[in-house]
């Protein structure tokens, strides 16, 4: 049949050919060969550990050429390792010579700079060639690699620049500082070398990108950026992993800014550093699996189990936590308003002041509370605009209030910054106050029982004269027989008597009241044969 592009496509058994037409076709082929007029199929190397993927690759016909498996995770021919000149690019180098074999590597810096890591790779035997370099600029990092011998077989992106800040202080310059050494030269790289037979393009990724981290916006998402490049050059078959590092162990110029404080927190939040030789196992391992994205980064569950409140959704399946009485911990304690209202105003300032030193030592890395001067202000303690948005956030998952981002600097010391979250807390202190049960009258069921019995009762236990004296009623007169209450009476009939409305009131009514109104207490002393308190 006949394709649009001017190429004719025939069906044709060699075998019909004859051995002298298949001659002349393959010298023909060679000779065109050989004066470029034609190009050799494209051979893609895969290593071993990918096998299973090469081969479904090659099942759905998406591969132009050759597969070839290989055994080398890195091929044969050149290494190219960014930040080759840096800490970690050091030693993913000397890894490389002493664990792989590698001969001939190129190490870009932006300086060139030759370090005692290069001269110590040239002793061993290897081709080490230093190299100034700006891999942002996709001319300059073109015109580096049209100059490689021999070919390049891997790439270990490992550049990078941190510029830290918080959200709305990030410029656009500050955004492109951090994206253009480690997104667009990663871009540039997969451009320039997409058409080379790769066996290995490894991005150096960090987990800021996966977890998020207080005030690397833009680093996190020149990571992010990585870990998305990988996964689009794994869907056109090429060779690529984006390892999503956690600290190493080894200082580097990226983490040398790390204080005390702050690798403490790292430890707290259960992320402790990977030693070297744990990195780069780590590394071999995450070249063999054939994933795109992994995240590298040694957790400690014991550490993540022990934190209170709610883990990372990624980390939510490591923790275990035992079944049995409830945790006293932000999970199971009613929430600060509450706990609130139940207290008096003094206990309140100072569990408000509590809450405020416990969350800044947790963020400053002290272990306790009381490391924290409340009459100090922020900055004398070591808060910097990156944890004083930490504290922000961790006060606003304490407390249920919306802070603004500059509250800690707009409150300087933790004692105002408690003074003022006590005022904001105030209202739901009221709801939640207004919510609380009533107490119950502890002598209600008493009294209920007391007011049932019958005067006659109370009056044949010598209660009643002492009751009614102190309702200020007359006693009810005792009932008489008939003969002693009538009275000679010369008019029985006698108008001016009036009609008779009714049984008069004896006085049992005031007796009632005044026993409903009475403590239990009260009740007690009289059967006592004493005097009510205050009477």
């Amino acid at each position: 049949r006949t394709d649009t592009a001017g190429i004719a496509y025939r069906a044709v058994d060699l075998a019909d050919a004859g051995p002298d037409r298949i001659q002349e076709m393959l010298t023909e082929l060679l000779d065109r060969l050989a004066a470029g007029d034609l190009a050799h199929l494209p051979v893609r190397s895969v290593p071993m550990g990918r096998a299973r993927e090469a081969f479904r690759f090659m099942a759905q016909a998406r591969h132009t050429g050759k597969l070839v498996l290989t055994t080398a995770p890195y091929g044969d021919g050149t290494v190219l390792v960014t930040g080759g000149t840096g800490t970690l690019g050091g030693l993913v180098a000397r890894h490389l010579v002493t664990e792989h074999g590698i001969r001939d590597l190129v190490l870009v810096g932006r300086q060139g700079t030759e370090t005692p890591v290069t001269a110590e790779l040239r002793a061993a035997g290897a081709r080490v060639r230093v190299a100034a370099c700006d891999v942002s600029d996709r001319a300059a990092l073109a015109a580096l690699l049209a100059d490689i011998e021999p070919p390049l077989t891997a790439v270990v992106h490992a550049a990078g620049v941190l510029d830290d800040g918080t959200l709305t202080s990030l410029t656009p310059e500050r955004l492109a500082a951090v994206l253009r050494p480690k997104a667009d030269a990663a871009w540039h790289l997969h451009e320039l070398t997409e058409d080379r037979d790769l066996s290995a393009f490894v991005l150096f990724s960090s987990a800021a990108g996966t977890f998020g981290a207080p005030g690397q916006g833009n680093y996190a998402a020149a990571n992010t950026a990585l870990d998305a490049l990988a996964e689009h050059r794994r869907s056109r078959g090429l060779p690529a992993v984006s390892l999503a590092w956690g600290p190493w162990a080894a200082e580097s110029a990226m983490t040398g800014g790390l204080s005390s404080g702050d690798r403490a927190r790292m430890t707290r939040a259960g992320v402790r550093p990977l030693a070297a030789t744990e990195a780069l196992a780590v590394l071999d391992a995450a070249c063999r699996t054939g994933a795109g994205a992994l995240a590298a980064l040694r957790l400690d569950t014991a550490a993540l189990t022990a934190r209170t409140g709610t883990p990372h959704a990624l980390l939510r399946d490591l923790v275990r936590r035992p079944a049995g009485p409830a945790r006293d911990d932000a999970e199971t304690q009613p929430a600060l308003p509450e706990r609130l209202a139940g207290l008096g105003e003094e206990q309140r300032r100072r569990a408000v002041l509590d809450v405020v030193r416990r969350n800044a030592a947790a963020v400053l890395g002290h272990a306790r509370a009381s490391a924290v001067d409340t009459a100090r202000g922020f900055l004398d303690l070591g808060f910097d605009s990156l944890t004083a948005v930490e504290l922000r956030n961790r006060l606003t998952e304490a407390t249920g209030l919306r802070l603004s981002a500059t509250a800690v600097f707009d409150h300087p010391t933790p004692a105002a910054l408690a003074r003022h979250l006590l005022t904001e807390l105030e209202p739901l202190v009221r709801a939640a106050q207004s919510a609380l049960p009533s107490a119950p009258d502890p002598d209600a069921e008493l009294r209920g029982a007391i007011a049932a019995i019958p005067l006659e009762r109370l009056r044949q236990a010598g209660l009643l004269d002492e009751l009614a004296r102190l309702a200020g009623v007359a006693v009810p007169a005792q009932d008489a027989p008939a003969e002693q209450h009538a009275a000679p009476d010369d008019h029985p009939d006698d108008p001016a008597d009036g009609p008779e409305d009714g049984p008069e009131d004896d006085g049992s009514d005031d007796l009632m009241d005044v026993l409903d109104d009475m403590s239990i207490d009260d009740l007690i002393r009289i059967a006592h044969d004493e005097r009510p308190r205050g009477n």
